[in-house]
């Protein structure tokens, strides 16, 4: 029983940072009506320069918020000089960019950072407090950085202007820019935040997975699971949709699958919830009057 209490609370944890994942992508989905497929190598890259800033004497916590603030000024960068030019231009288009700024990121940390794997520290204690017999405490620090993560663009969204100016330009871009909102700059805020939250994620699965440039890319499968299964266009239930993935990934590999094929859990997710019901579990119906 133990066993299996430490199975589901280990995937919510997991969950919490496929949330945060899935979260980021909603966020780019209602400014854009595209998927970010870069954002997994998006947070390599950011967690590759937290690790150097480690090797260079920083302390864990002065590397992890320098990092969380590189990763905004360069998600705000990728939008306007890379993205926004092609705002308007065919769906094709925009996904063609966001496959090569995949690649670019990909090759990017390997030519700087090089292939080989890298151990990224952990900054919880594993005999501290936070350790007990169902959380690590790597998993119980993990999961209680991302709610407040989370918790804290809640707060932004819900009681700041800009916040509340960016789901404005998401919703009704037209009806913002009537009433003075700069919908383009709102964008790249959006970008901002979302390369931050994935650079938090990428840093808190480092300790876990180890460090390398492909390192996000199961994570971003299942960050893309649980927003499908959530519903794309609601970053609330995105985030419930992270926990849901969490705890099957971790039960369905611990005793039905095994964990060779956990990452086939993410794959019959997506498939079933598109075939199934596409607006996810929570996700708005849009009806089309023609």
């Amino acid at each position: 029983m133990e066993a299996f209490l430490h199975q589901i609370t280990s995937g919510l944890a997991n969950g919490c940072i496929y949330g945060s994942v899935a979260l980021a992508l909603v966020m780019i989905y209602q400014a854009t009506h595209h998927i970010n497929f870069a954002q997994g190598e998006m947070a390599t890259f950011s967690t590759f320069i937290a690790w150097a800033l480690i090797q260079a004497g920083w302390p864990y916590w002065g590397a992890f918020f320098a990092t969380v603030a590189i990763s905004f000024v360069a998600g705000v960068a990728v939008q306007r000089i890379i993205l926004r030019p092609v705002e308007k231009a065919p769906v094709l288009t925009n996904v063609i960019v966001f496959i090569g700024l995949l690649v670019i990121f990909n090759s990017l940390a390997g030519w700087i950072f090089e292939h080989t794997i890298k151990a990224f520290p952990s900054p919880f204690d594993q005999k501290g407090a936070l350790a007990n017999k169902l959380f690590s405490a790597h998993e119980m620090g993990s999961a209680l950085v991302m709610l407040a993560v989370l918790g804290a663009l809640y707060a932004f969204f819900r009681f700041t202007p800009v916040g509340l100016a960016m789901r404005a330009a998401a919703q009704n871009p037209e009806s913002a820019r009537l009433v003075g909102i700069r919908v383009s700059w709102m964008l790249a805020v959006g970008w901002g935040l979302a390369a931050a939250i994935g650079a938090v994620a990428g840093m808190m699965v480092a300790p876990v997975v180890y460090l390398d440039p492909n390192m996000m890319s199961g994570i971003l499968l299942y960050g893309f699971a649980a927003a499908l299964l959530g519903g794309i266009d609601n970053p609330g239930a995105a985030v419930l949709g992270g926990f849901i993935v969490g705890v099957l990934e971790n039960l369905l590999g611990a005793y039905v699958i095994g964990t060779e094929l956990k990452l086939s859990v993410a794959l019959v997710l997506i498939v079933g919830t598109l075939t199934l019901r596409p607006n996810g579990l929570f996700g708005k119906h849009v009806v089309t009057r023609v």
